[in-house]
Order: C-alpha cells, then sequence, then structure tokens
C-alpha cells in the first residue's frame, strides 16, 4: 500500500472527514485491521485564510508547498489537498514539492461522466465557484455544463463557509439555505450537484438536497485510497 500524503487543516473539520473515510475504504476493500497509511501534515488555517481574501495566493502556495516537500522527504508516494479552494495553487504545490497530487476535481468528474451527468451545479467557496481553476477543468475535461447560484447565494454560501461550517456549526439555517440554493439550481436545468467544498458536506446530503448529490470529500478520499493500493 503506497503512504498517502494528506495536506490538511483547511479546516480541521473536514480534513477529520477525510481520514475516517479514507481508513473506511480500506476497511471495505482489505477487510481485517487494515487501515490506511496516511502521512497528514495539518497547516494553521488562520494563516492560509487571510492570505486567500488578501489576494495573496503566491503566499498560499508557499506555504502549502513547504508543507508538501516535507510529506516527500518523509516518504510520501503522492499528494492529496484536503480542500477544494486550494487546488488553484495544486500545480504550483506539485512542481514545488515534487509530489503528484491526485486533483480533487477528477473523482467527481470522472463519477458524473459515469452516470451520465451533462449538466452540474456547483457549490463552494466563491474562489472556487467564480475562478477557472475548478469550472474550468471540469468544462475541458469532462465536458461538462457548469451552473453557478446567482450572485446572492454564492455570497451567502461563501459566508456559510468560513464564518460556520470552517468553525464546526452547521445550523438548520444554513441547511435551509442550501437546499433553496439546490432547488434554484434545479430550475435551471442543473441534473446534479457538486459540494464543492469539502465543508459543505458536513450540511447537505442526499436527505436535504433535491438533486443528487456528488461530494468531493468522498470521492477525492476513495480515490486516494484506490490509487494507493493499485
Amino acid at each position: 500500500m503506497k503512504l498517502i500524503g494528506l495536506l490538511g487543516g483547511m479546516s480541521w473539520e473536514s480534513t477529520a472527514l477525510y481520514y475516517s473515510a479514507m481508513n473506511e475504504e480500506v476497511k471495505r476493500q482489505l477487510g481485517g485491521l487494515h487501515s490506511a497509511r496516511i502521512l497528514l501534515h495539518s497547516v494553521d488555517f488562520h494563516d492560509i485564510e487571510k492570505r486567500q481574501h488578501s489576494g495573496d495566493w503566491q503566499g498560499t502556495a508557499g506555504i502549502l508547498t513547504d508543507a508538501a516537500a516535507g510529506l516527500k522527504a518523509a516518504g510520501a508516494d503522492f499528494l492529496v489537498i484536503a480542500t477544494n479552494t486550494m487546488h488553484k495553487v495544486a500545480d504550483e504545490i506539485e512542481s514545488g514539492s515534487g509530489l503528484p497530487v491526485l486533483h480533487i476535481a477528477d473523482p467527481t468528474g470522472e463519477a458524473l461522466t459515469r452516470d451520465r451527468i451533462k449538466t452540474v451545479g456547483l457549490l463552494g467557496t466563491r474562489f472556487t465557484m467564480e475562478e477557472h481553476f475548478y469550472t474550468g477543468r471540469l468544462e475541458k475535461k469532462f465536458g461538462l455544463e457548469v451552473v453557478l447560484p446567482d450572485e446572492k447565494a454564492r455570497t451567502a454560501i461563501h459566508r456559510v463557509i468560513y464564518e460556520e461550517l470552517c468553525l464546526g456549526t452547521v445550523t438548520d439555517d444554513a441547511r435551509a439555505l442550501f437546499a433553496n440554493v439546490i432547488d434554484d439550481l434545479q430550475a435551471v436545468g442543473s441534473q446534479a450537484v457538486i459540494l464543492g467544498c469539502t465543508e459543505i458536506t458536513m450540511a447537505v446530503d442526499e436527505t436535504n438536497s433535491a438533486l443528487p448529490v456528488y461530494d468531493t470529500t468522498a470521492l477525492h478520499a476513495v480515490a486516494a485510497v484506490e490509487r494507493a493500493l493499485q
């Protein structure tokens, strides 16, 4: 089994979900007392978040590249960046650290293609929803039509992610917000919805979504285990 380099802490709540999901998948595939071989570097999210919102993406790349280089030096075989948003600098992290990155959008794109979904709604931070690094990969590599919530909804979702979910707080209002946004995405033709922020899975699942849910956290974790077991 290959050693998974897990770059986490963005936020730690969703990184804990990754750790659990990877071990559950190894147990499912191998049984017995098998568990995942994971090397985790959990960063201080405060430092990352401040740079995100000030536009210092080069600074975030530097922090994460240094962390990833440490994972490589400790023996990791490949890198899992446990956040959608920071895949904005995935190429820089990969080239700077020398560790191949398992891109978070790819397992989701593959699952949507397998299920013959053509038009999909995307929920995430404003960075993930509005910038080309994520939607562009889904469109170019998988031929998907990506539908975004309107401006008001994007602002509300971004606030809930950073001010509530990243702090481990899940409210009924947040659940209602996501359910209403998903209803709107369905109304304009979305066949499914991507939970394109690793924390959103804390507030949305099949029970409160009018559309089929594609959870990037779960799909990414399973893909990491599959790669580790190859």
